[in-house]
């Protein structure tokens, strides 16, 4: 199944009103949003879950406290948790003003993430 595009128009739109530049990459049946060339945030639709997941890039700084609220869990695509990753649930996000809070935690960690190495396209 594919991404919610309902939840990826709700994101736009909050990050557009905040005169953030971003760009979208649709990965792996989902989609992600990067500001200054790093992964803010994406969607992800988890067959366990079967929903659409809101994937949050916040950093390990806030990772164990925001993991105690009930609509988050470890992002674990292999099966082991990445820190500073979460999911949000549908639940955690369910207001714009809740979808606000998650934008807002990944663009105050986006400054100080590492960008992923660019790969050589084949020619």
């Amino acid at each position: 199944m594919a991404y919610d595009a309902f939840l990826a128009d709700r994101i736009r739109q909050l990050l557009q009103e905040s005169h953030i530049f971003f760009e979208e990459l649709s990965m792996m049946g989902g989609l992600c949003f990067k500001v200054d060339n790093k992964m803010l945030c994406g969607i992800h639709f988890d067959k366990k879950f079967g929903d659409n997941l809101l994937m949050a890039r916040i950093g390990e700084t806030v990772y164990e406290a925001e993991l105690e609220k009930p609509a988050c869990l470890p992002m674990d695509f292999t099966g082991r948790p990445m820190r500073g990753y979460i999911f949000v649930t549908p639940d955690g996000f369910d207001t714009d003003t809740d979808l606000w809070y998650w934008l807002q935690l990944c663009l105050a960690f986006n400054p100080l993430a590492k960008a992923s190495k660019p790969k050589n396209k084949k020619k």
